[in-house]
This record gives structure tokens, C-alpha cells and sequence, in this order.
């Protein structure tokens, strides 16, 4: 358990406040701030001379209760860990879980009253530092760019791939990557993709993206491959692409000019991909299919159109979208939505790929109940391509720590 932080207890019962401030000192907390209200707490957060790593906050106080306390962290932007001690619903806990997440604040976790060392333990092990700020902002925070200039970036070849590893669970065996579009910009370095990819969806013209990172991804897997490493790699296809009739041909052609057998590629596509101009849609995806390509259902479970689109597409693999999979390790929803998934998968015979697995906890579940594949930053953060095969041997070699 850590030792040595400072803690802020926010608990309007004076007995349970007392009552815990005793805990934390018998692990040796080397402060501990009490108070009664959620006005109190901002006072001490915001106060430099009074440092806070954790904050144990009920919800349910006079005054500023914990919801309203929360949302003001997350405003502040002020780096602190939050555990939220209180007896209100699992249900609505749980909502106030994924509202903790949503404003920014690392949450470790959950705690019932009343409160013991054996329910803080797991929690305060698992508290890590928050990173230093000193880092300059991000080049998207930094400059509004314009289509001309992401056109010129994708003709120059600055935006490009980079990879993030699907990792067979049962195996612990890299089986692939997908495709994410980064930009190399010359003064900002490197740039995330939601600073210029609704730019090219707003304008029309996200097509012109598909296609380098369709070629350039595809390449890359050539050369994987032809280095003995058996792997695939999936490339997005966005929803307008789906609105042309040549594109299995131009995407069959495109991936054998690379030397590329279409079988090592996997086609994703989010739930709405068919939902518009559906006749064609379905005619590339099923034609797609017929070439020999996988194809993936991408962020399963997050739109209106799920089991239908498993009936339309002859998919090869399910993708099961982050939020299910982040929260199913304490959230009772999500676990029951992540398990019904995997079982959906199984019985339509599909490969069911685990999205955003950042923790210990997220991989044992995930193994427990058999998901397929894995792909998360508790696996690898996505890589540029030159370093991805150096990094898929070394996880070769060290794949039983998982």
C-alpha cells in the first residue's frame, strides 16, 4: 500500500471522517486534510501550500455534494486520484463512475460504506503519480488547420500510419495491428488525428485519407511479413467510401499492387457504415468479402444498429468499444454487456477483439471470460511503423508476463 501521501477526506459524517482519517494514518499518510462539504475540499485543492494526491469523497453531502465537487475538479484541471466512498446504489455509482471519467479526473475507484483497510488496500496500490504539466501543450491545442493545409500534409506523405498491436489472448501471440493516422508535421510534431480528420469529413473529403493509409498500411504488412512475422493489419474504411461501387476492385487492386494477399488485410467499419445508400454498402462489403478480406463491426455497442448490421455484413471479427471494456472490471452494466458480446461473438463464430485494455484488471476479466483478442495501451500505445517489428519480437520474447 503507499505509503507517504497526502489525502483529503470529504465526509460530512464527523464520525466516519474520523474514522477513516484513522486508516489513512495507520498506513502512514504523511498528510491528511478533513472537511465536511465540497466547498471546503475546492478551498484546499485549490490552496498550493496544501497538497493533495488523493481525494475520498462521499456524494451524498449538504452544500456542494460530491457530483457538483467532481465537476469543479474536473474544470480546474487540477491532477489529483479520486476514490468515492458512499452506500447509494451500485447503479447510480456507477453512472457517477463513467461522469468522473468524462470530466478528466483519474478515478481509482469505488468504495462502499462502511469503510475498511482491506476495501482501500486494492485501491491505493494501484494510485500512480500524475505526470508532469510542464510538457508544452499539443499541436491540435496549439493551431487550427486548414483543409489546404492537410491536403498538402497527405500529398507530401506526412500523415501516416501508425500501428497498435492485437494480441491473442489465449496465446499471449501478436496477430496484428490496426492502422491509426498520425500526422509527422515539420514545426508541430506529431499530431493526433481528431485535429484533422472531421476537417476532411466536414469538407468531403476523408476518402483522400483512406486511401494513403489503406496503401501505405498494407506495404507495411508486406514487409512484416516478408520479415516472418505471420501478421494482419486492419485499415478503416470511411462511411463515403462505402458509396462507391468500384471500391472492392479499387481496394482488391490496390492491395495486390502492394503484394499484399487480401486475406492479411482487415476492413473496419463502425455500425452506421451501412445504414446510408445501404444497397451499395452492402454490395462492396459482401463483394469485399468475397475477395477474401476480413472485415470488422468497429466500437460494437455503440450506436442504434448492432444486431442489424450483424445480420446485413459478413463480418469476420467484432470490436467491442472501450467504454464496455474499461468499466466492466467494476461496473456491473458494462461487465454484463461486455460478457454478452463475447458470447454473440462465439455463436455467430466471429473473432471478438477486447478495445482500450489499459489495466491488469481489464486483461484478467477479459481472459476469464475468453475474449479473443486484445488491443489497449496495457498492451502497446500505437508506434510508428518502423518501430513496430522490433516490438513485436521483443513482446515475443517476453509474452508471459501477461
Amino acid at each position: 500500500m503507499k505509503a507517504g501521501l497526502c489525502y483529503l477526506i470529504a465526509e460530512d459524517h464527523e464520525f466516519q471522517r474520523m474514522h477513516l482519517a484513522r486508516l489513512l494514518a495507520s498506513i502512514g499518510a504523511r498528510c491528511i486534510y478533513e472537511v465536511g462539504d465540497g466547498n471546503a475540499a475546492l478551498d484546499i485543492v485549490r490552496d498550493p501550500a496544501r497538497p493533495v494526491d488523493v481525494i475520498i469523497t462521499d456524494l451524498d453531502m449538504p452544500g456542494m455534494d460530491g457530483m457538483e465537487l467532481i465537476r469543479h475538479l474536473g474544470e480546474s484541471g487540477v491532477p489529483v486520484n479520486l476514490i468515492l466512498a458512499s452506500s447509494l446504489d451500485r447503479k447510480l455509482l456507477a453512472s457517477v463512475e463513467t461522469m468522473t471519467e468524462a470530466f478528466g479526473i483519474k478515478l481509482l475507484g469505488v468504495i462502499e460504506k462502511p469503510l475498511t483497510l482491506a476495501k482501500l488496500r486494492p485501491l491505493l496500490d494501484s494510485y500512480v503519480p500524475p505526470a508532469p504539466t510542464t510538457q508544452p501543450p499539443t499541436a491540435a491545442a496549439r493551431h487550427n488547420y486548414t483543409l489546404e493545409e492537410v491536403t498538402v500534409a497527405l500529398d507530401a506523405g506526412e500523415i501516416e500510419p501508425f500501428f497498435q498491436p492485437k494480441v491473442e489472448m489465449a496465446t499471449g501471440r501478436v496477430v496484428g495491428a490496426e492502422a491509426l493516422a498520425r500526422w509527422r508535421h515539420p514545426r508541430d510534431g506529431i499530431v493526433a488525428p481528431f485535429a484533422f480528420i472531421r476537417l476532411l469529413e466536414d469538407h468531403d473529403a476523408i476518402d483522400s485519407l483512406t486511401w494513403v493509409m489503406l496503401r501505405t498500411a498494407a506495404a507495411a504488412c508486406n514487409s512484416w511479413r516478408k520479415a516472418g512475422l505471420p501478421l494482419t493489419v486492419g485499415v478503416n474504411l470511411s462511411l463515403k467510401s462505402l458509396g462507391d461501387t468500384r471500391l472492392a476492385e479499387r481496394v482488391t487492386e490496390l492491395v495486390r499492387h502492394e503484394d499484399l494477399d487480401p486475406r492479411h488485410l482487415v476492413l473496419e467499419v463502425t455500425e452506421s457504415a451501412a445504414t446510408t445508400d445501404v444497397g451499395k454498402a452492402l454490395e462492396n462489403l459482401a463483394r469485399l468479402r468475397m475477395k477474401g478480406f476480413g472485415l470488422s463491426i468497429d466500437d460494437f455497442g455503440t450506436g442504434y444498429s448492432s444486431m442489424q448490421q450483424l445480420t446485413r455484413i459478413a463480418f469476420t471479427e467484432l470490436k467491442i468499444d472501450q467504454s464496455f471494456v474499461m468499466h466492466a472490471a467494476r461496473q456491473e452494466s458494462a461487465r454484463v454487456i461486455l460478457e454478452s458480446s463475447l458470447d454473440m461473438s462465439k455463436k455467430l463464430g466471429l473473432v471478438a477483439v477486447a478495445e482500450g485494455v489499459e489495466t491488469q484488471a481489464d486483461w484478467n476479466l477479459l481472459r476469464e471470460l475468453g475474449c479473443g483478442m486484445a488491443q489497449g495501451y496495457f498492451v502497446a500505445r500505437p508506434m510508428e511503423g518502423a518501430m513496430f517489428p522490433k516490438w513485436v519480437r521483443g513482446w515475443a520474447a517476453g509474452e508471459s508476463l501477461h
